[in-house]
């Protein structure tokens, strides 16, 4: 299967083979600055106890906010995709 090509205003997106199997994150930690917002996902590394317990952190994004609102944008749509195809779980 061929890779379509975008049209005007889209953007072709590569993904080089070492990334293609991603990083599991089952937590994220979401901070900002005055100019930038930063994501950082993690796997947590034991499950979680009274006492807490650590995350290592797998990838982290820094976007600027601009992308935050098409960032959430985005994810309302794939929820909203996924909830039709697998059933509201919340």
């Amino acid at each position: 299967m061929s890779e379509p090509t975008p049209g005007p205003g889209q953007i072709r997106v590569n993904m080089p083979d070492e990334m293609a199997g991603g990083d599991y994150a089952d937590f994220v930690r979401v901070w900002h600055g005055k100019d930038i917002f930063t994501l950082d996902f993690a796997a947590l590394v034991a499950p979680m106890s009274p006492e807490g317990t650590t995350a290592r952190v797998v990838s982290r994004v820094r976007i600027p906010p601009s992308q935050v609102f098409e960032i959430m944008k985005a994810l309302e749509r794939s929820l909203t995709a996924w909830e039709k195809e697998h059933g509201q779980e919340r």
